[in-house]
């Protein structure tokens, strides 16, 4: 019936009015270019880009259909009979993530097939908004019918159980995907269905006699309004996401959710990492905004507070948050199990998130090396090389038994609670966007990717080319060609792997020191430029065609933990450049549990191109390791990140 219904409903024509979503948030200093202006080449990152949207997207939506994601809008809408199909209250926001996801990749790659399509999709979720602007299809079916898996949610009126309903949490995840669709096509469809039920939230919570005092349950809302806000300059959607943050952990206000939520103190008392943390990471990410938009100087130190916490107590190797399956939750400090680690896919997604905004706020180099050691470890391991199975938590470890990901010991093809999948495709066709940023006259390089981008500069255009072997080596070309010959500033990111910090803050560090530097040249000449929060800074007046040359020092490093860190004592991790890499069963067979790393050990690094899409293997005598995020692609065995360590 649905997909029926997607044939059968029309297109809608582009708004002529332009969009107006590019222009950046009041406050950062820092401005990502937009992914319109980036193109990637990249041999690692674009192909994963396209297998989101060559087989992701399609088998995302598929799986929607299939389980009565639509459906569920149209039952709403009494379009069609029957109950709530689903098993979960925020079922709705699976295709919000995917239009989303659809819409960043429609900027980088036009495509008016699948511009079609999500307009059918815009459609149908049209049809389930409540004539005041209601969103949330399980309660309008049937408000005394909970989808059949979350029965703590109460029967009856709207907002009742905001804990858990996740009415806010759906809404949040319909502002930010309308956002970005409005950002791609400069249509206002899918915008005036969020724009609708946002008013509504506007006049339903807040201070006064005829207004709900209460915060969400789950955190993203409050990020979803100030894209609002952004895409439309109406204050009343940045006044409730204050709101929301504001009266967080406040009693005066609601019946406090506790630490899971991060509901039992002030938003900016809290100073400790706690609970569940996907929540965290958005709300997180919204106090940022707060504290850039206005200036708040409370909210700039809560968020400080917060990330010192994570990255050096709560933070594990590849990138991951969140120690504990139960409540998908932060542990104690220094808490990081191996085998029951929980590091949900999603958690990492809004770490970049919000690593993203502090950056922005900043330009520390800090926020790009946790960014980076997400990226490229402890986030794209939850897609397979396939596109179509999943990791909702990420391990450091397997023993071939325990089934820690929903039920397996490798990955799902698909979840009841399809949060990661679809999330996955919502973050990486927006990667582009992570990989330059602009304040003023300078241009900072973040990441190393293959890339052609186009910065706009206060009188002219640079125009950059990005060629690199990354991650595979440590060698970068970087031709600059302005406009117009020009006096301005570049920043080059030096990786904090290349200044022989394995992660900001000391949890970590390499038991076998580089030794070496990073070398910049231009034009065949050593230079030896700035070198301050991380980055290479060079001003000069730049001519078309310039070329700096970088080369980073590669080679195998041997990372240990502090000793509050009980779990990995006596152990090693292996990496080289920015990856985390693990051994394998399948690569590792007999005594796998006896393996052992002398940390005199020398690793030789080989090439292997057939194997998992192309990688370097990592081979020292018998043990051979593999890049951590392409585990898991080979059927059930083994795994280990953390090697006993001789001496």
């Amino acid at each position: 019936m649905a997909f029926l219904l997607l044939l059968l409903i029309g297109c809608q024509p582009r708004s002529t009015e332009p969009a107006t979503a590019d222009s950046g948030l009041p406050g950062y200093p820092i401005s990502p270019v937009d992914i319109r202006d980036v193109k990637v080449t990249d041999d690692f990152w674009l192909p994963i880009i396209k297998r989101v949207q060559d087989k992701t997207i399609e088998y995302a939506l598929h799986k929607c259909t299939e389980e009565g994601r639509l459906d569920n809008f149209l039952i709403a809408g009494g379009k069609m009979e029957g109950a709530v199909k689903g098993a979960m209250p925020f079922d709705d926001t699976d295709v919000y993530k995917i239009i989303e996801g659809a819409s960043n990749s429609l900027i980088s790659a036009p495509n008016p097939e699948l511009e079609r399509l999500l307009d059918s999709l815009i459609s149908i979720i049209g049809i389930g908004q409540e004539a005041d602007g209601y969103l949330t299809t399980w309660r309008t079916i049937n408000p005394a019918k909970p989808p059949a898996s979350w029965v703590v949610v109460k029967e009856g009126k709207r907002w009742e159980s905001l804990a858990m309903s996740h009415e806010l949490y759906n809404a949040g995840h319909l502002y930010e995907a309308a956002y970005t669709h409005f950002k791609a096509t400069g249509k206002r469809n899918f915008l005036n269905i969020a724009l609708k039920n946002a008013d509504l939230l506007a006049r339903t919570f807040g201070d006064g006699p005829d207004k709900i005092g209460a915060v969400p349950g789950h955190q993203i809302v409050e990020t979803g309004l100030i894209k609002l806000y952004q895409a439309t300059g109406k204050e009343d959607y940045l006044k409730l996401a204050r709101y929301f943050l504001d009266n967080r952990g406040n009693p005066a206000n609601h019946e406090l959710f506790g630490p899971y939520s991060q509901d039992h103190l002030p938003v900016t008392q809290q100073q400790e990492v706690v609970g569940h943390a996907v929540r965290a990471m958005y709300m997180y990410a919204a106090m940022a905004d707060i504290a850039a938009i206005y200036g708040d100087t409370a909210y700039r130190k809560a968020v400080d507070a917060l990330w010192h916490n994570m990255v050096e107590k709560k933070m594990y190797i590849t990138g991951g948050i969140g120690a504990r399956h139960e409540g998908e939750a932060f542990g104690e400090n220094y808490e990081l199990p191996n085998l029951t680690a929980y590091n949900e896919t999603c958690a990492s997604i809004g770490s970049v998130y919000w690593n993203h905004r502090l950056h922005s706020l900043t330009g520390d180099a800090k926020y790009f090396d946790v960014i980076e050691r997400t990226l490229y470890n402890g986030l794209i391991s939850g897609l397979s090389l396939d596109g179509t199975h999943f990791f909702y938590p990420n391990a450091l470890e397997s023993d071939g038994v325990y089934t820690f990901n929903q039920g397996a010991c490798t990955r799902k093809s698909w979840f009841d609670c399809s949060c990661c999948p679809t999330n996955l495709i919502r973050f990486i066709p927006a990667i582009p966007g992570l990989i330059y940023s602009r304040a003023e006259d300078t241009v900072y390089i973040n990441l190393y990717v293959s890339s052609e981008a186009s910065v706009q500069l206060p009188g002219n255009t640079v125009h950059l080319t990005q060629q690199t072997d990354y991650p595979w080596g440590g060698s970068v070309k970087l031709t600059v060609s302005p406009e117009k010959a020009s006096a301005f500033t570049l920043k080059l990111r030096i990786p904090g792997w290349a200044r022989d910090e394995a992660l900001p803050g000391g949890l970590y560090a390499y038991a076998n020191p580089s030794g070496s530097s990073s070398v910049i040249r231009l034009g065949g000449q050593v230079l030896s430029p700035e070198k301050g929060a991380g980055y290479f800074t060079i001003t000069r007046t730049w001519k078309a065609g310039e070329s700096l040359e970088i080369t980073f020092p590669m080679q195998v490093r041997m990372v240990t933990a502090i000793p509050e860190v009980a779990e990995d004592q006596g152990k090693i991790a292996l990496e080289y450049g920015p990856l985390v890499f693990a051994v394998e069963e399948v690569d590792n067979p007999g005594a796998f549990d006896a393996i052992r790393v002398e940390k005199g050990s020398r690793f030789e690094v080989i090439k292997e191109p057939g194997l998992l899409g192309g990688v370097n293997v990592l081979q020292s005598g018998q043990v051979r390791a593999i890049p951590y995020y392409a585990w898991s692609n080979r059927g059930v065995g083994k795994m280990k990140v953390w090697l006993d360590a001789g001496t």
